[in-house]
């Protein structure tokens, strides 16, 4: 199996092989459109200034002209029309050529053979140390007919430049493969640093240490890992924070019920006694069902594929339905209530903003003091609806308030509360209304009473 480090140091240099390649087709669309013909007319200017010089001074010895000419850097070979040639300077690499190619020459015309096709890559074309890429002309040497082939000897004029440029690009090939090799590294690190961390994490350690200072995608990707350790890390807290206190609240009636059986069955017990006993395991019961009820109604609003069942249905009459319900509690404490609830349809789950109303209005009920007041007010705005439910009741002080909607929590000492529900209620509360796109406040003075502010939006 390849390792990204593999694959990166190959991918560089595929990228780098194709860029060349790119580079050699596109060099050579450019010689083949424009330097091709400047190339070829300046050595066919070159060949008929050597053949004009010449023939203005016909009593010059054409073997040592010639070898001068080859001497500032060209090719020659000449011809006479018995098919016997000469070559001045160094040989041509391929001295195959045409007969009748040379003849016709001898006999007046000309031979441009630079601009003829013979490779794929015309460019190489260029380089090709052969007669045939040359330059013919018919000339009079000594009063008899020859041709004269001329050619640029690119070993002399460039040979230095040539051997230069291949030792750059070559340098150039090598030392980009070095640098990927070496740099690669940068890019990998990071990764496996983030391989290594994921590995941690999995095994339940979420303290990790990335370097989240480097401003590009890696370190953005550092900070949302460790953004995402940390939230992983608190998730697994309140996770292991939820077992424990599902097992106390599980745990403390049954121990009350185990005991109160125990001494029931004791014969010792009298039958008042039995009787009390009974009353308490039989609350006991309902407690441990409640809370099961709670716990499942939980799991099910944290299911992301939890359906809303949407109804229109007068929200006003909901909340009087609930008072009904709850009225042998409120009237026990005789608590005053205030209502303010004009006609409001809303579009929502009735069955579980049912479970909203009644958990914040027995909570009001049940943290209120005797004679207190209840005041419930329903408020129809442009973009939302707004319940508010207040209480004169014992209140929340300043430090427990951020903490109210967290499951299980309980601020038993602020309320100094006899006997507490699950702890669940608002948790409850608060999913159900966050599932209805809402949002709840809570503001409380301790000594004073709570106020709670539901925000539902108009559908």
């Amino acid at each position: 199996m390849k390792t990204l480090y593999t694959r990166i140091v190959v991918t560089f240099i595929i990228i780098a092989m194709v860029s060349s390649l790119l580079a050699l087709l596109l060099s050579n669309g450019y010689y083949a459109a424009k330097l091709r013909d400047q190339n070829e007319e300046q050595i066919w200017t070159i060949t008929s200034e050597i053949r004009t010089l010449y023939e203005q001074v016909p009593d010059l010895e054409p073997a040592a002209y010639f070898t001068h000419i080859a001497n500032m850097g060209f090719q020659l070979y000449t011809v006479n029309d018995q098919m016997e040639g000469v070559f001045y300077g160094t040989p041509f690499k391929h001295t195959q050529m045409d007969p009748e190619q040379i003849r016709q020459v001898i006999a007046g015309q000309t031979y441009r053979g630079m601009l003829q096709e013979r490779h794929f890559l015309m460019v190489t074309g260029f380089f090709e140390n052969s007669l045939r890429n040359s330059i013919g002309v018919p000339i009079q040497v000594k009063g008899k007919p020859y041709a004269l082939f001329v050619r640029p000897n690119l070993e002399q004029q460039i040979g230095g430049v040539r051997i230069l440029m291949a030792f750059l690009l070559g340098l150039t090939f090598l030392f980009s493969i070095l640098f990927i090799i070496i740099f690669s590294q940068y890019i990998v690190n990071p990764v496996k640093k983030l391989t290594e961390a994921t590995k941690r994490i999995v095994k339940g350690h979420y303290e990790i240490k990335m370097d989240v200072t480097r401003q590009d995608e890696i370190g953005e990707l550092a900070r949302d890992f460790t953004f995402m350790a940390q939230s992983l890390k608190q998730l697994d807290n309140m996770r292991q924070e939820f077992v424990g206190n599902v097992s106390h609240e599980i745990q403390s009636p049954l121990t009350s019920i185990q005991g109160f059986t125990q001494s029931i069955l004791d014969k010792s017990t009298s039958e008042e006694e039995k009787e009390r006993y009974l009353q308490i395991i039989l609350e006991e019961s309902k407690r441990m069902s409640s809370l099961s009820k709670q716990l499942l109604t939980l799991a099910s609003l944290d299911k992301e594929n939890h359906v809303i069942k949407r109804s229109a249905y007068r929200l006003d009459e909901q909340i009087r339905q609930i008072l009904i319900l709850t009225e042998w509690q409120w009237t026990e404490k005789d608590i005053a209530i205030e209502l303010e609830l004009p006609e409001v349809m809303i579009t929502a789950d009735a069955q579980l903003l049912h479970q909203v109303w009644l958990n914040f209005l027995t909570n009001g009920i049940k943290f209120s003091r005797h004679g207190d007041t209840l005041r419930i007010e329903l408020r129809e705005q442009l973009s939302e609806i707004v319940v508010r439910i207040s209480d004169t009741g014992i209140g929340i002080p300043e430090a427990e308030l951020p903490h109210i909607f967290d499951r299980f929590y309980k601020a038993d000492k602020a309320r100094n509360r006899a006997s507490s529900g699950s702890g669940l209620g608002l948790s409850i509360a608060q999913k159900i209304i966050q599932l209805h796109q809402g949002s709840v406040e809570a503001q409380s003075e301790f000594g004073k009473g709570t106020t709670f502010v539901i925000h539902l939006p108009r559908l």
